[in-house]
């Protein structure tokens, strides 16, 4: 029984040295990132420039429609608000 109450846990490291720790192991940590993000890049299906700017065009055209869409609701909010405040 006095060898269980004996026994003691391994101490915390202190503050400075966990901030040690972790300021030495950031260069490594931060090459892993780099590396794993590199190999995912890797993996990634690019569009070929034919689909691209096929998807820039419908990306633009559907940008203009709504906002003319938008345009043509402000104009008509505006006219309508414009008729209430002169009743």
């Amino acid at each position: 029984m006095s060898e269980n109450k004996e026994v003691k846990k391994a101490e915390k490291p202190g503050f400075f040295t966990r901030a040690k720790n972790w300021i030495v192991a950031l260069p490594g940590r931060l090459a892993a990132a780099f590396k794993n993000m590199a190999a995912e890049l890797k993996k990634v299906a690019w569009p070929s420039k034919k689909d691209l700017v096929n998807y820039s065009i419908v990306v633009i055209a559907f940008v203009v429609a709504l906002a003319v869409i938008v345009g043509l609701l402000d104009t008509a909010s505006s006219f309508l608000v414009k008729q209430l405040i002169q009743l």
